[in-house]
C-alpha cells in the first residue's frame, strides 16, 4: 500500500513566515542591523572613503620674500592637493611638524630663489613630504611634477626672462621631493602596524563581550555573584587573563612585522608601550560594556561588528584619513584605533616619544575613564 506525498500548503508556509517576521522584530537589535548596515556602508564608502586626498595641510617656509617665491607658494595652492596651515620660522619649526603629523608636507624656498631663477643658475625648492602613507601623497607628488612649469608663467615676462641665461633649462627652477619615513613606498610599512589595531579590536572586544554573554546564557553569572567577590573584583578578573592575550599578540606582531616585512624600528618605545596598555584596557571595557547590552552571543558579535568596521574605515587603516570630509574625520577622532594607529606608526615609524604624542595617547586615556565608567554603570543596573 502506497502513501501519496504530502502537498505543500501554502497556508503553512504562510504561518510560519509570519511567525518569523514577528520573531525578527522582536528582536530589535538584529532588526536594526538589517535596516541600518547597509545604510552606513553606503553612507561611508559613497562619501566618507577617497583615494585621492586634496587640500592637505602644508607648511612653508619662505626665505625669499620676492614675487617669484609667492607665485610658487600661489601655485600650491592653486593645485588643489596642498592647503597653508602654517608658516615657519625655522626648519626646526617645519621638521617638528612634520614628524607630529600636524602637515602632510613642509615646502622650503630658500633665500636666493629669485636671484637663481633670473639668471637660470639652477633654482630648487625644497617639498618635504610623511609618505609614511604613500596612498595619502601620491596624487599630490606626482601634482608637484608641473608646478616649475605653471608656477612662474606671469613672473618670467620681459626683463627677468630676457635676464635668465641661454643655456638655462626649459623650467625655471626644480622641485626636489624628500619622502620622509618611507622614502621607498613600501605600503606594508604602513599596513603591518596598523593591523596591531584592527586585530587587537577584532579579538579583545569580541572575546570579551562573547565571553561575559556566554556567563549571562549559561547562568554561571549569578553563580559567580553569589560568591564573596564584589562585582569590580569579577571585572577584573574576567578582564586580567584577556590583558595577556592582547600583550602576547602585540609582541607576535611586532615580531612577524620586523622578520617578515623589515618594517623599521625607529625607536618611540615608551609611547608605544603605554599606547598599546590603554587601547588593550579600552578594547576590553568597550567588550566589556557590550556583553551588558547584548542579550545573547549573536547580539554581542552583532554590536562588536558594528565598531569594528567604522573602525577600519574610518581609522585611516585602509583608506587615507585626511582624504576623507571633515564630518568623516570627526568621527574618526572619536573612534579609539584612529588615535592607537597615530601612536603606533608615529613611534615605529618616526621614533617618536610620548610628549610628542601625548594628544594621541590623552585621547585613548580619556576613551578608557569614560567606556570604564560606563561599563560599571551599567554592570550595577544590569545586576540591579
Amino acid at each position: 500500500m502506497t502513501h501519496a506525498a504530502p502537498q505543500l500548503s501554502v497556508a503553512r508556509i504562510l504561518a510560519v513566515l509570519i511567525k518569523e517576521f514577528i520573531q525578527l522584530t522582536r528582536d530589535r537589535l538584529t532588526y536594526a542591523m538589517i535596516l541600518v548596515l547597509p545604510i552606513v556602508q553606503l553612507m561611508l564608502f559613497g562619501y566618507a572613503i577617497n583615494n585621492d586626498p586634496r587640500h592637505l595641510p602644508t607648511a612653508i617656509l619662505v626665505q625669499d620674500q620676492g614675487p617669484m617665491a609667492r607665485s610658487t607658494v600661489s601655485a600650491l595652492v592653486n593645485s588643489g592637493y596642498f592647503e597653508i596651515v602654517r608658516t615657519a620660522a625655522s626648519p626646526a619649526e617645519l621638521d617638528e611638524a612634520l614628524a607630529r603629523g600636524e602637515v602632510q608636507f613642509a615646502l622650503t624656498i630658500p633665500a636666493d630663489f629669485t636671484r637663481k631663477v633670473v639668471r637660470g643658475e639652477g633654482a630648487k625648492v625644497l617639498v618635504e613630504a610623511d609618505a609614511s602613507d604613500p596612498a595619502a601623497t601620491g596624487g599630490a607628488i606626482a601634482a608637484l611634477g608641473s608646478l616649475p612649469r605653471t608656477a612662474l608663467t606671469h613672473d618670467l615676462v620681459g626683463a627677468a626672462a630676457q635676464g635668465r641665461q641661454a643655456g638655462a633649462s626649459a623650467d625655471p627652477f626644480e622641485v626636489v621631493i624628500h619622502r620622509r619615513y618611507n622614502p621607498e613606498a613600501i605600503t606594508a610599512y604602513n599596513i603591518v602596524p596598523g593591523l596591531l589595531g584592527v586585530i587587537l579590536s577584532m579579538t579583545l572586544v569580541m572575546m570579551t563581550s562573547l565571553g561575559v554573554t556566554r556567563e549571562y546564557e549559561r547562568g554561571t553569572m549569578e553563580t559567580l555573584l553569589a560568591t564573596p567577590a564584589r562585582p569590580i573584583e569579577v571585572m577584573i578578573g574576567k578582564l586580567a587573563p584577556y590583558v595577556v592575550v592582547g600583550l602576547a599578540q602585540t609582541a607576535i606582531i611586532l615580531v612577524l612585522a620586523k622578520v617578515l616585512f623589515a618594517v623599521p624600528m625607529a625607536g618611540g618605545w615608551g609611547a608605544l608601550t603605554l599606547g598599546v596598555l590603554l587601547f588593550i584596557i579600552g578594547s576590553l571595557a568597550l567588550g566589556f560594556l557590550i556583553s551588558t547590552l547584548a542579550r545573547t552571543q549573536l547580539q554581542a558579535m552583532q554590536m562588536s561588528f558594528f565598531y569594528i568596521m567604522p573602525s577600519i574605515l574610518l581609522s585611516g587603516f585602509m583608506f587615507p584619513f585626511r582624504g576623507m570630509p571633515t564630518w568623516a574625520q570627526a568621527l574618526g577622532g572619536l573612534i579609539p584605533v584612529t588615535h592607537f594607529l597615530r601612536v603606533v606608526r608615529g613611534a615605529l615609524l618616526k621614533g617618536l616619544d610620548i610628549a610628542q604624542l601625548w594628544p594621541s595617547l590623552a585621547a585613548l586615556a580619556l576613551f578608557v575613564i569614560a567606556i570604564s565608567a560606563l561599563a560599571m554603570a551599567r554592570y550595577r543596573t544590569t545586576l540591579d
